[in-house]
C-alpha cells in the first residue's frame, strides 16, 4: 500500500466524507447532522450540501468508501502486502477509522448496513473461490456459508469493539490495540481445538439434521 496519500483523498470533498465517517460513527446516522459534519470538516453547511446535496448521498458516499477501503486493504494483504514490513502500519491508518465507522453502521438496521454486509460475503467468497499466495482454499462443501460466517465473526469483532477493548484493557480499534487482538485472532484461526473423532461426530449429526430439513420441506 502506497504511503502516499491518493489525489482525491486531498481534496475538500474527501475531508468532508472523512469527517462524516467520524460523526456517524460517534452519532450514528439520526444524531449526525450537516451542521456538525460541516463544523468537523471545517467548511460551511453550504459547501458540504453542494458536494454530496444531503445526508444520505454523504451515507452513501461514505458506505462506498468504506467498502472499498476494506477492499482494497484485503486485496493488498493476500496479494504479497504482508512482506512489507510497513504494510500493517499502513494498513491500519485506513482500515481502523472504517471499522469505527462500520461498527456503527452494521447495528443500525438499514439498507446501507444490509449492502455493506452482502458486499463483504460476495467479496470473501470471490477471494475464497479462486485463492491467494499463501492462503489455502477451504474445505467446505458450502462456500456461501463459509464466507458469510468469516464476515459475520469479522464484523462481530467489529461491533463488539467496546466490550472487547474493555475486556483487554485496551482500545482494539487503535493502531495500539490492534496488534493483540490480531494475534488472538491468528491463534483462532489456526489452532485446531477439536479432535478428528469429535468433529467426525458432530457433522455426522448435523447431516442428519440438515438431511431431515430437507426431506421434511419436500414432502
Amino acid at each position: 500500500m502506497d504511503e502516499r496519500r491518493e489525489p482525491e483523498d486531498l481534496t475538500t470533498r474527501a475531508r468532508i466524507r472523512d469527517a462524516a465517517m467520524l460523526q456517524f460513527a460517534k452519532l450514528g446516522e439520526k444524531g449526525a447532522t450537516i451542521r456538525g459534519i460541516a463544523k468537523a470538516a471545517g467548511v460551511s453547511p453550504a459547501l458540504v450540501q453542494h458536494h454530496f446535496t444531503n445526508k444520505a448521498a454523504l451515507r452513501e458516499a461514505c458506505d462506498a468508501y468504506a467498502i472499498d477501503a476494506i477492499r482494497r486493504v484485503k486485496e493488498e494483504a493476500l496479494s504479497g502486502g504482508m512482506a512489507n514490513p510497513n504494510f500493517l502500519t499502513i494498513a491500519m491508518q485506513t482500515a481502523l477509522p472504517v471499522q469505527q465507522y462500520m461498527a456503527r453502521a452494521l447495528v443500525e438496521d438499514s439498507d446501507a448496513a444490509r449492502t455493506l454486509f452482502d458486499d463483504s460475503v460476495e467479496f470473501s467468497e470471490d477471494i475464497l473461490a479462486r485463492g491467494s499466495t499463501g492462503m489455502r482454499k477451504p474445505a467446505t462443501d458450502d462456500l456461501h456459508a463459509y464466507a458469510a460466517v468469516i464476515t459475520a465473526m469479522n464484523f462481530g469483532i467489529v461491533v463488539l469493539n467496546e466490550h472487547l477493548s474493555r475486556t483487554l484493557g485496551t482500545d482494539i480499534l487503535t493502531p495500539e490495540g490492534y496488534p493483540r487482538l490480531a494475534m488472538a485472532l491468528m491463534d483462532v484461526h489456526t489452532d485446531n481445538l477439536i479432535t478428528p473423532e469429535l468433529e467426525e461426530q458432530t457433522r455426522e449429526v448435523l447431516r442428519k439434521m440438515r438431511d431431515a430439513t430437507e426431506e421434511g420441506g419436500d414432502a
